[in-house]
């Protein structure tokens, strides 16, 4: 817990004491946390990719912003998913303050519903949700036997989820143990590679990042080994947020499936 409250303080240059009345969201990820928190109203301007608050001003995708779009909302807040595509020093050009979204554990999803909470007004029902999504995780069933996962961001280029993944997480509290151990987002491999690791279980994302990947078991190079293959839609999965807590209990229950089938 001393780390989330180390968190607290780095997230943003502003003061809890302010509270924001109008907002654009360019993390597609922290859209699902604003919508848990009723602030639909707050947002102004969204990434094309965000489906929900349908009077928010589209200003393009999270990589590539429209710098003027955002500066005419007249927005006091953007949300941004990494300073590589939007900066703090961009965001104070169009006056408005920064708040950097990018967590990589279920525990720092929390301290930013909380912190957003705060920040929108909304402290109350933020602590009210991140009891809900500890609940959930109450249902959580130990695995006796913990089976050895990947998860595929991308086939072409082969690139798997790193430690700075949010599925990484998701895979542990579980119950599985999750094959590799580079503290990066997103991890560069091969088949041979895949081989090394042994999966029981190969998780595949279908989505923007891996259009029509081939089923990772019709892969030649990867025939001869045994594992369970499950496909997951990444807009779902593979976002930090609300629904990362559901994703832990649903992969729970097939991992318990999983190791029913293994006992047979």
């Amino acid at each position: 817990m001393f780390t989330a409250f180390l968190l607290l303080g780095a997230l943003c240059s502003t003061s809890l004491a302010k509270v924001y009345r109008r907002v654009v969201v360019l993390s597609p990820a922290a859209a699902d946390v604003l919508h848990r928190l009723g602030v639909d109203e707050l947002v102004v301007g969204k990434t094309k990719s965000v489906k929900l608050f349908p009077k928010a001003v589209s200003v393009g995708s999270h990589i590539r912003p429209n710098v003027e779009i955002v500066a005419s909302l007249k927005a006091d807040l953007v949300i941004a998913s990494s300073e590589r595509f939007f900066s703090k020093s961009m965001a104070e050009r169009v006056g408005a303050d920064f708040y950097l979204y990018n967590p990589v554990t279920l525990e720092e999803i929390l301290v930013h519903i909380k912190r957003l909470g705060s920040l929108l007004g909304r402290g109350d029902r933020a602590k009210k949700l991140c009891r809900e999504l500890e609940d959930e995780l109450k249902k959580v069933k130990p695995v006796t036997v913990k089976p050895r996962v990947i998860y595929e961001v991308m086939q072409r280029p082969y690139m798997v989820a790193g430690r700075k993944n949010i599925v990484a997480d998701i895979i542990e509290r579980a119950g599985g143990i999750y094959v590799v151990k580079a503290f990066r987002k997103l991890v560069r491999t091969s088949c041979e590679r895949i081989r090394l690791l042994k999966p029981d279980v190969y998780v595949y994302q279908v989505g923007p990042m891996n259009k029509n990947p081939d089923p990772p078991r019709n892969r030649p190079c990867l025939k001869g080994i045994r594992f369970h293959q499950v496909k997951v839609n990444e807009l779902a999965f593979a976002r930090a947020n609300t629904k990362s807590f559901y994703n832990v209990l649903w992969l729970n229950k097939l991992f318990h499936q999983w190791e029913q089938s293994r006992a047979r």
